[in-house]
């Protein structure tokens, strides 16, 4: 289920192929299974970097499950991607078998995965103090 979802949402971008997606993710499959079976999705997610999508998919296992809705729906956003990775977390018991796992294909990794850009307009105050205050001035 977590192929589909990778692979529908590199779907979306014409420059990219499904098919490739769809291999890099049974390149992964059995350390995936392991990293379920450890518990590891739960705190460390494997991420999707398609364009300017960023998408961290982590798994919840147990009575936890049971009340979670599942949102498995393509992530919109990448249809102007013309690359993509798959982050793979790497934790310390699991190491080896995810580094192998990442030279099994060209668009995993094992490495940390980048930070999404934020537009430089969001990351500034919300409130502009300065034309506040010019305004309250002029009044």
């Amino acid at each position: 289920m977590i192929a589909d979802l990778v692979a529908d949402t590199v779907e979306q971008s014409s420059a990219l192929s499904r098919d490739e997606a769809v291999q890099a993710m049974s390149a992964a499959e059995a350390v995936g299974r392991m990293l379920i079976a450890a518990g590891h999705l739960q705190q460390h997610p494997i991420t999707l970097v398609a364009g300017k999508v960023h998408c961290e998919i982590t798994m919840v296992s147990g009575t936890a499950a049971l009340t979670l809705e599942e949102n498995l729906n393509p992530v919109p956003g990448a249809a102007g991607a013309d690359d993509f990775a798959i982050y793979l977390p790497s934790p310390a018991p699991l190491q080896e078998q995810v580094k192998a796992a990442a030279a099994g294909h060209a668009r995993l990794s094992d490495a940390v995965p980048p930070v999404p850009e934020t537009k430089e307009a969001n990351s500034g105050p919300l409130i502009d103090r300065e034309a506040l205050r010019r305004a309250v001035t002029q009044r």
